[in-house]
C-alpha cells in the first residue's frame, strides 16, 4: 500500500485508536481525577498521533520528521508510566493495565522502527 498521508502509516492508525481507547477508559476514573491523572494520561496518549501528524507535515526534512517521531516515542513512554500510576492508584486493574501497556509497547516498537528506517523517500 502506498503511503500518501500520515493516516496510511500503521503506527498512526494504531496510536490514534489506542488514544481513543484510553480516552474511554479514563472516563471511569473518579471525578476528582478527571483534571489530574485522567487528563495527563489522555494528553500523553493523544500526543503520539498528534506528533506523527505534525512531523508528517515536515517530512521533507528527514531530521525534522524524525524529531517529531522522537517526541511520539517519549509520549508513548509517558503513557505507559501514567497507566502504571492509574493501576497503582486502583483506577484500572492489573489485566487491563497489562493489555494496554502491551499495546503501547507495540506502538513504541513501530515508532522506533519508522524512526530508524525513515529516509524521506515517501512523498
Amino acid at each position: 500500500m502506498a503511503i500518501r498521508t500520515c493516516r496510511d502509516l500503521d503506527v498512526f492508525r494504531e496510536s490514534y485508536a489506542a488514544a481513543l481507547d484510553v480516552s474511554r477508559l479514563v472516563k471511569r476514573f473518579p471525578p476528582f481525577e478527571q483534571y489530574e491523572l485522567a487528563s495527563q494520561l489522555r494528553r500523553a496518549a493523544r500526543s503520539i498521533p498528534a506528533n506523527i501528524v505534525e512531523g508528517w507535515g515536515k517530512r521533507a526534512s528527514t531530521p525534522e520528521f524524525k524529531r517529531f517521531l522522537q517526541i511520539s516515542i517519549g509520549s508513548c513512554d509517558e503513557t505507559r508510566m501514567w497507566l502504571d500510576m492509574s493501576k497503582d492508584e486502583g483506577y484500572i486493574n492489573e489485566k487491563d493495565c497489562q493489555e494496554i501497556k502491551e499495546r503501547y509497547n507495540r506502538i513504541g516498537a513501530m515508532l522506533s522502527s519508522l524512526w530508524k528506517q525513515w529516509r524521506g523517500a515517501v512523498k
